[in-house]
């Protein structure tokens, strides 16, 4: 049976970076069918171009281009085509679904932590290990404890390359006009505690905010819910409706009361954060360029709560695949062309710029990273979380939408005032008959 086995190596992922100074879809993944096709045939002719689908994570289409440039000037016989496939996640992957039905394939795409496993069980994106060889390749300078996440028994099926962590955004005038100590929170009671104290210093701000369910809320939910003993899921056993998950959710829908509650579900979150509408918020590590530029008041970062120990921090983001239906020199090029944009200087180059984390465990070598993390805090404390991240549970990253059903759940809990129990009993329902009838065939 094949099983998914993710990330065994955190604490010497953590210390290898250290060591030198970060609503519902329509279509599901792996629905197209590429039968009757025939992309792979070589008809002899070099590769003189590539083809890139991304949605530009964290708003970083200038420093894809940068990099882009990069390659042109080292490899001038491929030149790179950069498409805006989508304006997030979930629609790229709906046009690269879409794209399997025909001939109009790239030759790499970005992936989210939610849709990479369904196109590979469906076997719609190649095997990266099955390159590395081939097109010189050294897999094991990525940090292991986010290569890991693409394996599917031996073998890996992308690359990490937009890889975030949540992280918890403070806003440090709040925090000393409502007297509060200068760090985050210890447990997400302490939390609620922290969140009445900032209403009554500043009734006209919000205390906190969570992203909306289009954009991360089951994502970044998931911190809060393992550390008070709940899951999504426990390997592939369903755990939407035990005890600890429903006292989890029930405990979110306090917090988001109306009028009593001391935090609020975010239209846009990060813009909401750097305009000081909300004090705080549960934030991606992809948001701290944009709001180190916007914001115009000190803040600050921090780990999230892990009062258990077991780990209180999803990794997420997305990383680069290479669709299966193609010639073999053009994955071995596209495969190239990935190792070199997230490379030690590349990739140190796209962390400093975007805020994402450096996904080469070499990168803690290059002197511009070295100082950067120096003279960053709050970009450093994304890396020092790495070693406490916890693997997301399969549920909510193996489930063809399982991502949007999760979060338009918790909304509905929120912003709808719907009964808990009822709510995710009907989600439990949907998530088994996905997992029995989609993805259980086969694995």
């Amino acid at each position: 049976m094949t099983t998914m086995k993710r990330r065994s190596f955190l604490s010497l992922a953590g210390l290898a970076l250290l060591g030198g100074a970060a609503g519902g879809l329509s279509a599901c993944a792996g629905t197209g069918s590429t039968a009757g096709m025939d992309n792979t045939a070589d008809d002899g002719s070099p590769v003189t171009s590539l083809t890139w689908w991304s949605n530009h994570p964290g708003s970083s289409k200038d420093h894809e281009l940068e990099l882009i440039r990069r390659w042109e000037q080292q490899r001038p016989d491929i030149r790179i085509n950069l498409v805006d496939a989508g304006k997030n996640y979930s629609e790229v992957a709906n046009k690269f679904n879409a794209s399997l039905t025909g001939i109009d394939l790239p030759d790499v795409v970005v992936l989210s932590d939610v849709w990479w496993y369904n196109f590979a069980i469906n076997q719609q994106i190649t095997p990266v290990s099955e390159l590395v060889d081939k097109a010189g390749i050294d897999p094991s300078t990525y940090v292991p404890a986010l290569y890991e996440d693409y394996r599917i028994d031996s073998s890996y099926y992308a690359f990490p390359y937009a890889r975030s962590t949540p992280l918890f955004y403070y806003n440090k005038q709040s925090w000393a006009q409502a007297g509060l100590p200068e760090r985050g929170p210890e447990t997400w009671e302490e939390m609620a505690q922290w969140g009445r104290e900032l209403a009554g210093a500043n009734p006209k701000q919000r205390p906190f905010g969570w992203y909306n369910a289009a954009n991360n809320l089951s994502w970044t939910f998931s911190g809060p819910l393992w550390t008070m003993g709940g899951a999504y899921s426990q390997g592939w056993d369903l755990r939407l409706t035990s005890p600890e998950t429903l006292a989890a959710v029930r405990w979110f829908q306090e917090a988001t009361t109306p009028d009593t509650g001391w935090s609020y579900i975010a239209t846009d979150l990060a813009v909401d954060f750097s305009a000081g509408r909300c004090a705080s918020g549960m934030l991606s590590t992809g948001d701290l360029s944009g709001v180190s530029k916007q914001a115009k008041f000190e803040y600050g970062t921090a780990p999230l709560p892990n009062p258990l120990g077991q780990g209180g921090c999803p990794t997420g983001g997305a990383g680069l695949a290479i669709p299966r239906n193609l010639p073999e020199k053009r994955k071995i090029a596209a495969a190239q062309f990935i190792d070199f944009i997230t490379n030690k200087e590349n990739t140190a180059y796209w962390s400093r710029n975007v805020g994402y984390m450096p996904v080469r465990t070499t990168a803690v070598e290059d002197p511009e990273q070295q100082k950067f993390m120096a003279d960053n805090p709050n970009f450093r404390v994304a890396v020092e979380q790495l070693p406490h991240t916890r693997p997301q549970d399969n549920v909510r990253v193996a489930l063809p939408g399982a991502d949007p059903r999760i979060g338009g759940s918790l909304e509905m809990v929120a912003t709808g005032r719907k009964d808990v129990d009822t709510v995710m009993n009907n989600l439990n329902n949907i998530m088994s008959r996905i997992y029995e009838n989609q993805v259980k065939p086969l694995i």
